[in-house]
């Protein structure tokens, strides 16, 4: 089955407040979406995170066991 679509877009003002991680913002239709990843150092950080070890200040959920 093929589809033709024909249709007129008029954009004043688009505004975007927010976008997160994997986030789509599609105006009018598309035959296929590309994906596109980008990384910010908003953070200001000029390091990698530390590993966590033994002694982690974070509270962990314990798992069940799935056996």
């Amino acid at each position: 089955m093929n589809w033709t679509i024909y249709q007129t877009i008029t954009i004043q003002q688009l505004r975007v407040n927010s976008v997160s991680n994997s986030s789509v913002l599609q105006v009018g239709s598309a035959g296929s979406i590309r994906s596109l990843s980008q990384m910010y150092n908003s953070g200001g950080f000029t390091g990698p995170a530390p590993q966590l070890g033994e002694e982690s200040p974070l509270s962990l959920v314990p798992l069940p066991d799935p056996a």
